[in-house]
């Protein structure tokens, strides 16, 4: 079924008085990698008065897949959005497979990707056209513009494509360390944290333009950037509401921004503009101090050797594996035994394995790298000059090994042969799992485990099967990330009411300052032990597997004080963040994640839509089954 006839009324379900002008069935979203779990539902267009509304009702009762409730599918039902909430609608049309397209609203947040498994696109987009205005972007063919047409230079792009707006501020398409950049890019991916590599990152480096890269590359090449370009877009893009008078009617009331207001303030202001103002801040609802200590149990020394030995028997297996992730997950592990335990954690060993098995388990293992590996070692140069996928991917992964964790003993120095085996993991992963491939940040995740791990075979299969959690992190969609952030935010409105109408209200909705902190899970955010310490305890999952989430309210509760009273918008707030790095106290955080979830409870699990990353793959076979069935 697709566009209805303009006379048809709506069902009861819909609002009085509305008229739909476009029906869809067999819209589909997929929450997670897995074909049995993907969501189908009827897409509409409604028009009420002058105003036109979207909205996504899953079917009921269709899913073959007991995890995915009738709850479950709520938590990504679309009831009623107005288009003057939305900011814009980018289409993908893939080369094969199905087109789908991503709703962004204008906090900046975005809905997950809707499959049009039966076509519709098009009619969609021309339904919409009659009675909203929408335009093309001038920048992207893909991206339309929905009632936003002040400056086409800064409103081209919707938040996913936030990156790429920031990098017009450049006149040409290379990223240059000029002096301006160096004290700017402190804070991005891109750059190393550790003093002594600062002037080697911030060497001249040549984008490479990939049409199909993924869209995460460009975050974290770009997104930390505070420059006063950074901060005048980002304001258009996040406050283009309250300027166009588009927006509810909340927003164009509280439009501090507003240049009568400015003007006013300017006159009034007697202090210095360098120190900020403070103003009263609401008080925390959970008394999250008090919390902390009541439901937050104190940290423990780490495991060590004569423990660990008590939780296997005499052939080697762990008895008890809940009772092991608790205890790694109150006090970590001790250094020289992290190489046996993270293979428990990964994945890479059953905890139900023998020595024995363990043994034959790496030898299989090493032969089975060996041969994905032999496949782009056999590569001839004739062969290369025709495989420019190939090309792209091992020029990106040759650029980034250089310039990750280069201040450990492990990976300093000229022709350092652990820098190779990281390029030659890397590049074999892009073999292994080809449909995802290579994206920039995965080397920060591989790092750690090559450091512990020493042996490329036994690191490759741990990363593995990290990837096989963190993977839906650097889908081309960003469906991972906007999920996690999307779960964050609800979680932030349950724990901490006035923080979230905070970040509302000054247009941070979309915890975009938190993408770094997730996207490679707080790498650069701790020293790299307690970076290896805050990684086993994440792969406990204990007590949940999303404790990442909590982490992020934990360390945003510890300084919401100075956020609110200093009124921190969007750009100051990412700043902010950014110079948190290295400035964080592992332990109490820990302490305060566990607080929060148990505070929680089963109305924080019940915000996290199912197959939010780093859930654990349900079933055997490649975790990357959506990408898979794309290209079929």
């Amino acid at each position: 079924m697709s566009r209805t006839d303009s006379s048809k009324r709506s069902s009861s379900s819909d609002p009085e008085d509305a008229e739909i002008v476009y029906l869809k069935d067999n819209v589909t979203i997929h929450p997670t990698q897995y074909a049995t779990e993907r969501i189908s539902g009827r897409l509409k267009l409604i028009k009420q008065g002058s105003s036109l509304f979207m909205t996504w009702i899953p079917y009921k009762g269709q899913s073959s897949n007991a995890r995915l409730s009738e709850r479950d599918k709520n938590l990504y039902t679309i009831r009623a959005i107005p288009f003057s909430d939305i900011q814009s609608i980018r289409r993908h049309t893939p080369t094969i497979g199905w087109q789908y397209v991503i709703v962004v609203l204008s906090s900046g947040l975005a809905y997950p990707p809707l499959y049009f498994y039966s076509g519709g696109v098009r009619e969609f987009l021309a339904t919409i056209k009659q009675h909203v205005l929408i335009a093309r972007s001038s920048e992207d063919a893909n991206v339309f513009l929905v009632n936003n047409f002040q400056d086409p230079l800064q409103r081209t792009l919707s938040s996913l494509e936030l990156p790429r707006s920031l990098a017009k501020g450049s006149p040409s398409s290379s990223f240059k360390g000029t002096p301006s950049d160096e004290r700017l890019d402190k804070g991005t991916l891109e750059d190393n944290q550790l003093s002594n590599n600062i002037q080697q990152n911030n060497r001249q480096r040549q984008k490479n333009h990939d049409p199909a890269r993924d869209i995460s590359i460009q975050v974290l090449e770009k997104f930390s950037l505070v420059t006063r370009f950074a901060r005048e877009t980002t304001s258009q893009l996040f406050r283009e509401s309250l300027v166009d008078g588009h927006g509810p009617a909340e927003k164009r009331r509280n439009n501090w921004a507003s240049k009568d207001h400015q003007r006013q303030e300017i006159a009034s202001n007697d202090v210095d503009d360098d120190v900020p103002k403070r103003v009263p801040v609401a008080s925390d609802p959970l008394e999250f101090e008090k919390l902390s200590l009541v439901w937050g149990q104190p940290r423990q020394h780490p495991l060590g050797l004569e423990e660990w030995s008590t939780f296997l028997d005499s052939e080697g297996r762990v008895g008890d594996p809940n009772a092991l992730k608790k205890r790694i997950f109150y006090g970590g592990v001790e250094h020289n035994l992290r190489k046996e335990v993270w293979g428990f954690l990964l994945g890479y060993y059953s905890y139900d394995s023998t020595y024995a098995e363990r043994q034959y388990v790496v030898s299989v293992k090493k032969s089975e790298y060996e041969t994905i590996k032999n496949q782009w070692q056999s590569i001839s140069p004739e062969q290369a000059k025709r495989f420019t996928k190939f090309r792209e991917r091992r020029g990106l992964i040759e650029k980034d090994v250089v310039r990750t964790d280069r201040s450990l003993s492990f990976y300093d120095g000229d022709d350092n042969p652990n820098v190779r085996l990281m390029h030659d993991i890397l590049l074999t992963y892009s073999f292994y799992n080809f449909d995802l491939g290579y994206c920039q940040g995965m080397s920060d995740l591989l790092s750690p485990i090559l450091f512990i791990m020493k042996d490329e075979s036994e690191a490759f299969w741990c990363f593995v099967s990290l990837l096989e959690r963190l993977g839906p992190n650097f889908n081309r969609d960003q469906n991972g990330m906007h999920s996690q952030l999307f779960a964050l935010s609800k979680l932030v409105e349950l724990l901490d009411a006035p923080l979230h109408n905070y970040f509302k209200q000054n247009d941070c909705l979309n915890y975009f300052f938190c993408f770094r902190w997730i996207l490679i899970q707080f790498k650069r955010e701790f020293e790299y032990e307690k970076t290896l310490r805050l990684w086993e305890v994440l792969w406990t999952h204990y007590p949940t597997e999303h404790l990442h989430l909590y982490v992020c309210i934990a360390i945003l509760k510890r300084h919401r004080v100075k956020i609110m009273g200093e009124q921190m918008d969007f750009d100051t707030l990412l700043k902010f963040i950014n110079e948190l790095s290295g400035q964080i106290d592992l332990d109490p955080v820990l302490r305060d994640a566990e607080a929060l979830c148990v505070c929680a409870g089963e109305n924080g699990a019940a915000s996290i839509p199912p197959g939010t990353p780093p859930s654990l793959p349900l079933q055997d076979g490649s975790i990357y089954q959506q990408q898979d069935d794309e290209v079929l």
